[in-house]
């Protein structure tokens, strides 16, 4: 099976999201299904149906994370130093607008662009990596051609 590489802060989030899934909201699930299973016949009652659907999601997302954690390497960026890879925190400047952005490049299972996390997988990412400071990437877009002047690297 294929490792998923992740930080501590990455895997720290699923494995929470993964706890109070299972002892939160699976508990709070099953009395749901259990009030509306009182409310007589199932064949018509739109509550029991939907804590079986609320169920089966849940299901799946629990699921979805115990595969996720079971893969998870974890990497310490703090250790790492050198061009861009994985873990490396990097500014960069639109050299169309002058607008400076940080990412994070993370794992897949962790990426959250509004909070800076870039997905290794993003063409942004794929254009980063093995570059150095002072570096320009040209990325291409769904919304198009863009180019960044690479500003710092941190391991953090």
């Amino acid at each position: 099976m294929e490792k998923i590489p992740m930080t501590r802060a990455g895997f720290d989030l699923l494995d929470e999201e993964l706890r109070v899934l299972r002892s939160d909201e699976r508990p709070a699930v099953i009395r749901e299904i259990a009030e509306a299973r009182e409310h007589g016949d199932l064949s018509e009652n739109a509550e029991y149906h939907a804590a079986r659907e609320k169920q089966s999601l849940l299901e799946g997302r629990i699921k979805e994370l115990e595969a996720i954690i079971s893969r998870a390497e974890v990497i310490d960026p703090t250790r790492l130093s050198g061009s861009i890879k994985f873990g490396a925190t990097v500014t960069l400047v639109d050299e169309d607008n002058d607008e400076e952005r940080t990412y994070q490049i993370v794992g897949e299972a962790e990426a959250d662009l509004e909070r800076g996390l870039l997905n290794m997988r993003s063409p942004l990412a794929r254009a980063l990596i093995g570059k150095d400071e002072g570096d320009s990437v040209e990325v291409v877009t769904p919304g198009g051609g863009k180019s960044y002047e690479i500003l710092t690297i941190r391991f953090i």
